[in-house]
C-alpha cells in the first residue's frame, strides 16, 4: 500500500470520469447511499478508507499553498 505523496495520473482521471460503466451506474439510479459501501463491498471500503488515511494528493498540497 501506498504511504505518502500520491503521483497523479491524467489518464486514470479521464478514464474513471468517462467509463461507460460509471454512466450505466450512474443512469439506472442504483447507486448505493453515500457511506454504505461496507455493504457493497467490505473488503475495497477499507483499503480505500487505510489509503486515503495514509496517502496525501499533491493538488490539495498546492491548494493550501496558493490559497
Amino acid at each position: 500500500m501506498k504511504i505518502g505523496l500520491r503521483k497523479p495520473s491524467i489518464k486514470k482521471r479521464v478514464s474513471s470520469r468517462i467509463s461507460i460503466k460509471r454512466q450505466v451506474v450512474h443512469r439506472a439510479g442504483i447507486k448505493m447511499p453515500r457511506g454504505y459501501g461496507w455493504i457493497r463491498n467490505p473488503k475495497r471500503f477499507v483499503y480505500n478508507k487505510v489509503y486515503h488515511r495514509l496517502s496525501f494528493d499533491i493538488f490539495k498540497v498546492f491548494k493550501k499553498i496558493f490559497k
